[in-house]
């Protein structure tokens, strides 16, 4: 991949169907392959940098939501695409690491060094209890997670690798091919617990932070800086909801009918968070931030005009975001616009910052 200097910018795909509200006129609920393939391909070309294939079994607002499976849609997204990166989420219960590390470089060989796993905490509890795997407590997950990914990143490194552990006991086991353009792909975590901090800080490239104001987002880099590491530094990404006009007015407006849309989704929304670990700092940290979207959405405060938003993305960048991973609705119009008119404003942006400099 060429390396992109200045944030990098991604979309969600979207396999659940939505990343908003349900019962927007103008973007009816649509998980179909048909739908995040062209999606992926467009986002190609429009320039941005990644996308993120978030994954459940069970989709979190309901049995009656589909939901596109993570894993086969990025083997095929790989094989459909030629520069974004696909980053891909997985809960380490779901997958066996030796399983998963052997489907990573699959991946990784179909997309020729554009693919990244993103780590994250299980949160939605039937999709464990009801499939009889069973819903350990908040720190025990991040026990057989931290494992887990030892096992995962050693073997997608191409090493023997032997491990005994409370969860696991891998003997002698090489994974081929390997990468064959790299060390291995990258690895991302997300979550926000002390724990969840400290697996990003021991064995991830990048931490991806939920959409949160900026003086709370800076507080939260600052804080997984400072954890002991070996290696690089690590790299921070961000998850946002995009609502951008030529005007702030307008934008508000939009925030406005947005919330107003929301009110149908009440009962997807009540089922989501009453089957949601109540451990989960994610969700504690929603209640602080009203918001439209997922992952924080629009509490990362990107709306307003276009100006605006652009500046509030530099400011971020400029705290240490590297990646903006973004939301929006209707999808597929408001990405388009957002290429066009916000990327070009960041980039002029950054470089009088750095003639400033």
């Amino acid at each position: 991949m060429v390396k992109q200097e200045g944030p990098r910018f991604g979309v969600w795909a979207l396999n659940p169907g939505t990343w908003a509200s349900i019962h927007h006129p103008d973007d009816p609920f649509n998980a179909s392959w048909e739908r995040v393939k062209n999606q992926i391909i467009t986002a190609e070309k429009l320039g941005y940098d990644a996308t993120l294939v978030a994954q459940h079994t069970l989709n979190p607002s309901g049995d009656n939501f589909p939901y596109l499976e993570a894993w086969t849609s990025a083997a095929a997204l790989a094989a459909l695409t030629s520069k974004i990166e696909i980053i891909t989420a997985i809960k380490p219960y779901l997958y066996h690491p030796v399983v998963l590390a052997k489907q990573a470089l699959g991946i990784e060989e179909i997309s020729r060094g554009r693919f990244s796993i993103n780590v994250v905490n299980a949160w939605y509890r039937p999709e464990l209890e009801r499939t009889g795997i069973g819903f350990a407590d908040h720190d025990e997950r991040y026990a057989y997670g931290t494992e887990w990914l030892t096992v995962v990143r050693s073997l997608i490194s191409g090493q023997k690798t032997n491990f005994k552990g409370k969860y696991f006991n891998i003997q002698d086991v090489v994974l081929n091919p390997a990468s064959p353009v790299r060390e291995r792909p990258t690895i991302y975590v997300g979550g926000e617990s002390e724990p969840a901090k400290d697996l990003a800080s021991s064995h991830a490239d990048v931490w991806f932070i939920n959409g949160q104001p900026l003086n709370v987002v800076a507080r939260l880099i600052d804080s997984v800086q400072k954890r002991p590491r070996n290696g690089a530094p690590i790299k921070f990404g961000l998850s946002a909801f995009v609502i951008a006009r030529p005007t702030e007015e307008e934008a508000k407006a939009e925030l406005a009918k947005a919330w107003e849309y929301a009110e149908g989704d009440k009962e997807a929304l009540a089922h989501l968070s009453g089957n949601a670990d109540p451990k989960a700092v994610m969700f504690q940290t929603f209640a602080k931030y009203p918001h439209i979207g997922t992952n924080g959405g629009t509490a990362a405060g990107l709306v307003g005009s276009y100006e605006q938003v652009a500046e509030r993305i530099v400011d971020f960048y400029q705290i240490g975001i590297d990646l903006f991973m973004l939301q929006f609705q209707p999808f597929e119009i408001e990405m388009a616009r957002f290429a066009k008119e916000i990327i070009p404003r960041v980039r002029s942006l950054k470089l009088k910052a750095e003639k400033v400099i």
